[in-house]
């Protein structure tokens, strides 16, 4: 585990962070996170995030659902245990599908959902007992925090930081045990 230096900025408006996160990504400095107490809408972007892939993920996961959905019928109301339903004894899955879309349906977003919900703790890192990594309890109520990498420039930086418009700005010693 190493060390390094990592700037704290502390905004109170979403607006005046999102508009000091796209300063500061213009001035070529690196930002580690940014924590807010509600999603800010374009502030992925305008840190130059990559689109997430989880809708790619989710599409996987249903058509995971449906196959299984698919399987299971077939299986069970075809080959295992064919019964006369309401007079229509027909023993093969086409003819039957009609009545199989309900299940197909739930079993197809059953899969999608929680399958997704197991990939965006397992990508968060988001484990049970997990100790919390909020810097600041303050991001959880009313205040919006920057974390910028410090290299060799930390007194610029932290003028720059408060020129951006934040409130409080503060050095913190970070120690790197992530990846």
């Amino acid at each position: 585990m190493s060390s390094n230096k990592v700037i704290h900025a502390i905004y109170n408006d979403d607006d005046i962070l999102m508009d000091a996160v796209k300063q500061t990504r213009k001035a070529h400095h690196h930002i580690e996170e940014v924590f807010t107490p509600f999603p800010v809408h374009g502030l992925d972007k305008a840190m130059g995030l990559e689109p997430t892939r989880l809708a790619i993920c989710a599409f996987i996961y249903g058509c995971i659902g449906l196959s299984v959905a698919v399987t299971m019928l077939n299986f069970i109301m075809i080959k295992d245990w064919p019964q006369d339903i309401g007079g229509k004894p027909s023993f093969a899955f086409y003819q039957n599908m009609p009545a199989f879309v309900p299940v197909m349906f739930e079993m197809t977003v059953f899969f999608a959902a929680h399958l997704m919900v197991i990939t965006f703790y397992m990508r968060s890192r988001l484990w049970p007992f997990k100790q919390a990594e909020n810097p600041d309890v303050r991001t959880t109520d009313d205040h919006f925090l920057m974390g910028v990498s410090v290299k060799d420039n930390e007194a610029e930086l932290v003028e720059f930081l408060k020129s951006t418009g934040a409130v409080e700005v503060k050095v913190v010693e970070v120690e790197n045990d992530k990846h």
